[in-house]
């Protein structure tokens, strides 16, 4: 059952599942996906003694901004002030954090600003923060081809695209960022309708835009940014993961390891892709479990 509560400037939708005084676990998914992503790494964990929460993020599913005037962010500050409002709201003071996409950046931001609220993370795509600053160095020919939409999201024609068939562009991308994962109708419709979110395009929007300093941010936010351009490393005991057959970042994320200080362990998870908690649950639980027992 799907519950609320408001939080910083946002009234959140989430799922929780497990014993209430458990140890808790936040799992936090990504672009363009939602909370099923989740289902069966939320089943095990709490089999496994956890309290699990998993959150809408911003612009997806029920979860809803506050006040009409908040600016529709979907900056990296936007993320990892929404978890840490979670956090406060829900009275957990110390979690294990668990993303990927969207959500391994929120879960990032905070291990990295907050890390007196994270008993450990996991990463996929490893340290997610974005270099803003640096936004218009170009990479690797195959991973400037893996971010093409980012790019079509730059432009007017972008925003009128996704709004026009949002359904069909996300699914073209599950299919491309996981090539190896065949997910059916059923599968792909019951996230679907969390892209159905009023502040859906907003807020994807103003992320791909922002991330390469094509817009402003939400002034409210320009603090944490500021501590963000630093690229601050990461101490909390982190596992990260990579999908072998990821789409979006074929040649991995293993170069990240300089920033995460205290101790980590990488790991490459064969035929996977993306969308790695969905596609193979056991892995993405059990890279949960090892950061837990650190």
């Amino acid at each position: 059952m799907i519950q609320f509560i408001d939080a910083g400037v946002l009234k959140v939708a989430y799922s929780e599942s497990g014993a209430p005084d458990g140890w808790p676990v936040i799992l936090l998914h990504g672009f363009p996906y939602d909370i099923h992503a989740y289902d069966s790494v939320a089943a095990a964990l709490a089999a496994e003694g956890a309290r699990v929460i998993v959150p809408y993020l911003r612009g997806f599913g029920p979860t809803r901004f506050l006040a009409p005037d908040t600016p529709r962010s979907g900056q990296q500050a936007a993320l990892g002030a929404d978890l840490l409002a979670l956090l406060d709201g829900l009275g957990i003071a110390s979690a294990v954090l668990a993303g990927y996409d969207w959500g391994g950046r929120a879960a990032c931001v905070v291990a990295a600003l907050w890390p007196e609220r994270v008993r450990g993370l996991v990463s996929y795509n490893s340290y997610n923060i974005q270099d803003v600053a640096k936004s218009s160095e170009p990479g690797t020919p195959e991973n400037e081809y893996g971010i093409w939409y980012q790019y079509y999201f730059h432009s007017e024609r972008g925003r009128a695209g996704l709004v026009k068939d949002r359904r069909s562009f996300c699914r073209l991308l599950w299919r491309l960022w996981s090539p190896t994962w065949q997910f059916d109708d059923a599968t792909f419709d019951q996230t679907a309708d969390a892209f159905d979110n009023p502040d859906f395009v907003d807020v994807v929007i103003h992320s791909y835009r922002h991330r390469f300093a094509l817009v402003a941010g939400d002034p409210a936010l320009e603090a944490i940014e500021r501590r963000l351009a630093a690229r601050p490393d990461i101490a909390v005991p982190t596992v990260t993961l990579d999908g072998a057959a990821d789409g979006i970042r074929p040649g991995g994320t293993a170069a990240h390891a300089a920033h995460f200080t205290g101790r980590h362990e990488h790991r490459v998870i064969d035929n996977a892709g993306h969308n790695l908690p969905q596609e193979i649950p056991h892995a993405f639980t059990e890279a949960v479990l090892t950061v837990r027992a650190w």
